[in-house]
C-alpha cells in the first residue's frame, strides 16, 4: 500500500487528524471558560479527589484506590528500582498470574501497555521502563467498552455515551502471512511498524484457516482498535446501576471509564464486569470517532461535554474544590511533558 494512500485516507478520515487540529473549536471555547472561571485550570474541580481533576500526570494506582475492589482487577505498582524477587513477591501475594497486563502507572495514550506472558518479558519490560509500573491480571471479559459517565451539578448522574471497541483480531485463511492479512486493512496498516517491534517474525507465520489472534488485546484508537458508537445501549437500568457505582467512587464527577464485560444484560445488572481504568478530565466522549460520524458530530460532542465539565468545575468549586494556580498548573504541564518523552522512550 503506498504512502500517498495511506496519507489520502487520514486526510478524509478525520478520525485520525492531530488532537491540535481536530480541537480547533473547543480552544475558544476554553478561552470563554477561562474568563468565567478566572482560571486556566478551572478543570482541577471537575473531579476534586483525582490529581488534577484527571487532566494530566494522574496516578492510575491512586484511581484504583478510590474504587471499591470488586469492580477491578488486582493491581499492583512497582518503581523502576524494585528487584525482580520483590516484584515477585508482590505478584504472588496478591495472587497475579501471567498472563498479566504491564502499564505506565501515569499513562499516555496507550504507550507502552503490554501484554506480559512470561518471567523473561517481565524482566525485560522492568528493565526498559523509566517510570512506575502497574502490573495487573488479566480481565476474564472479551468484550471492551468506554462509558462515559457524567454527574451535573443537583443531578443524578447520566451515561453520555458509549463506544464499543474492535480489537485488532486477525482471522487466518491457511495461506496468507499475519503481515499479509494486515495489510488487507488499511486500519491495520497503520500499526504495521509498531507491530513489529513487538512481534518481529511472528508477523511472518501464516495462521490456520479460521485460526485467530488477537494482535493488540487492549481498546486503544491509537493502536489500531476500532471505535463503534454503541450509545443505543443505554437504559435506566445500566444509568441506574452506575449511579449505584459511581455514587461510591469519592470525588468522581466527570469521565470515561474504560469497561472489559460479557454482556450489555450483565453490565446493567452489575454482573459480570471490570473496570479497566478511569480518565478524569482529559477524557473524550470516543464514540465519536465512530467512523460513521461527521466532524461536525465530532465538535458537537467535544463541546457538550466539555461544557459538562466547565460547569461540573464551577459548582465544586463553590463547595470548597479548589482551582490549580497558573503557577501550579504550568508546572504539571512540565512535569506531563518529562513524563511524555520518558514514556516516549520506552
Amino acid at each position: 500500500m503506498t504512502k500517498f494512500k495511506l496519507f489520502y485516507h487520514k486526510l478524509t478520515h478525520w478520525e485520525y487528524w492531530p488532537y491540535q487540529v481536530l480541537y480547533f473549536p473547543v480552544y475558544f471555547q476554553y478561552l470563554y471558560y477561562v474568563i468565567r472561571t478566572q482560571s486556566f485550570f478551572f478543570f482541577n474541580a471537575s473531579n476534586p479527589t483525582i490529581k488534577n481533576g484527571g487532566f494530566f500526570m494522574e496516578s492510575k494506582k491512586e484511581i484504583y484506590d478510590l474504587i471499591p475492589q470488586e469492580y477491578y482487577p488486582k493491581t499492583i505498582i512497582v518503581t523502576p528500582d524494585e528487584s525482580l524477587e520483590i516484584i515477585l513477591q508482590k505478584l504472588t501475594s496478591e495472587n497475579i498470574n501471567f498472563p498479566l497486563i504491564a502499564k505506565p502507572d501515569i499513562g499516555l495514550r496507550g504507550t507502552a501497555v503490554k501484554k506480559i506472558h512470561t518471567t523473561e518479558e517481565l524482566i525485560t519490560y522492568h528493565k526498559k521502563a523509566k517510570f512506575n509500573i502497574l502490573f495487573q491480571e488479566l480481565i476474564p471479559y472479551e468484550n471492551e467498552i468506554g462509558l462515559f459517565y457524567v454527574k451535573l451539578p443537583n443531578q443524578s448522574g447520566k451515561i453520555t455515551g458509549i463506544v464499543s471497541k474492535e480489537f485488532m483480531i486477525i482471522t487466518g485463511n491457511g495461506k496468507n502471512t499475519i503481515r499479509e492479512l494486515l495489510n488487507q486493512d488499511i486500519r491495520y496498516v497503520f500499526q504495521i511498524k509498531a507491530l513489529e517491534k513487538e512481534y518481529n517474525d511472528k508477523l511472518n507465520t501464516v495462521l490456520k484457516d479460521r485460526e485467530t489472534i488477537n494482535l493488540v488485546p487492549y481498546g486503544n484508537h491509537c493502536r489500531g482498535t476500532k471505535f463503534v458508537d454503541a450509545s443505543h445501549e443505554i437504559t435506566p437500568r445500566m444509568v441506574e446501576s452506575f449511579n449505584t457505582i459511581c455514587n461510591q467512587i469519592d470525588g468522581f464527577h466527570f469521565g470515561r471509564m474504560d469497561i472489559m464485560y460479557n454482556s450489555y444484560e450483565d453490565l446493567a445488572k452489575e454482573k459480570n464486569f471490570q473496570i479497566v481504568e478511569i480518565n478524569g478530565a482529559i477524557s473524550e466522549p470516543t464514540h465519536m470517532y465512530d467512523p460513521k460520524h461527521t466532524l461536525l458530530f465530532g465538535w458537537k460532542e467535544l463541546t457538550r461535554h466539555f461544557h459538562y465539565m466547565y460547569l461540573i468545575s464551577k459548582h465544586n468549586h463553590k463547595n470548597g474544590a479548589k482551582y490549580l494556580t497558573f503557577k501550579q498548573g504550568v508546572q504539571e504541564f512540565k512535569n506531563h511533558h518529562k513524563h511524555y518523552d520518558r514514556i516516549l522512550e520506552f
